[in-house]
């Protein structure tokens, strides 16, 4: 996991990026807070309750299918690095079912809140054990992944990426969180130049994740396709991966 954590006088607790969004902590957490209005409520990290929580203890295993993907299958527990680590979530799961994971998240207010989501899961007893294998880097994975790969000790077997699909604004079906994400990430329109990234550091396999209709990203084709019932997963394969 990742040091350092934040302290009480860290300058990002309270910086103020555009559009207002805020990190202040409420209730021993680290939040972004946003416009109510068109952000919703308050974002932080959470992986021992909520939504982590429910699908770490129903969400189906090594079936689902970023585990699939991933290529954890029965005696194979790949080591995962995830290039757009995000919220979290995806590497949460990776990490619940036996992989160790690299985390990249390239947003500085994004990479606390994730850095203060671990730091308190490791002090629950149901999550402690699962996050001890989630190791966090501040990095863009565009230029810099196999320098923070490196440093991290993490083996790149597998490379994750879930690059910000441009969409429209005006969409009522936009999540206000998602909105709020977007707002601090913004969409990832140097998605070829990650996938290449990737696939130089992967020793066996790249993992995409895209809306189910979308299409490749710009660069060579994925050999292998999963596909769920709004997204899929394209597939680079370098190498097969066995127990």
């Amino acid at each position: 996991m990742a040091e350092g954590r934040m302290s009480r006088g860290d300058p990002r607790v309270s910086a103020e990026p555009a559009e207002k969004l805020v990190l202040r902590r409420e209730e021993g957490a680290l939040v972004l807070i946003g416009d109510p209005v068109r952000h919703g409520k308050p974002l932080r990290v959470d992986f021992a309750e909520g939504r982590a929580a429910h699908r770490r203890r129903f969400g189906g295993g090594r079936g689902q299918l970023i585990a699939r993907a991933c290529g954890l299958a029965a005696g194979v527990t790949p080591s995962v690095v995830d290039a757009t680590a995000g919220l979290g979530r995806d590497a949460f799961v990776l990490a619940s079912l036996g992989a160790e994971v690299l985390l990249v998240e390239r947003v500085a207010q994004i990479h606390a809140l994730l850095e203060d989501g671990l730091a308190r899961a490791a002090r629950d007893a149901d999550t402690a054990e699962i996050v001890a294998r989630m190791h966090l880097a501040h990095g863009d994975a565009t230029r810099d992944l196999a320098a923070l790969v490196a440093a991290s000790g993490v083996a790149p077997q597998v490379v994750h990426l879930d690059p910000m699909f441009p969409h429209r604004e005006k969409s009522a079906l936009v999540k206000k969180e998602m909105r709020l994400f977007r707002e601090l990430a913004g969409d990832d329109d140097d998605a070829p130049r990650l996938l290449q990234a990737a696939l130089d550091v992967a020793t066996h396999r790249v993992v995409v994740k895209r809306p189910r209709k979308a299409p490749p990203i710009a660069g060579p084709a994925p050999q292998h396709v999963i596909e769920g019932k709004t997204s899929r997963y394209d597939l680079y394969v370098h190498r097969s991966l066995k127990a």
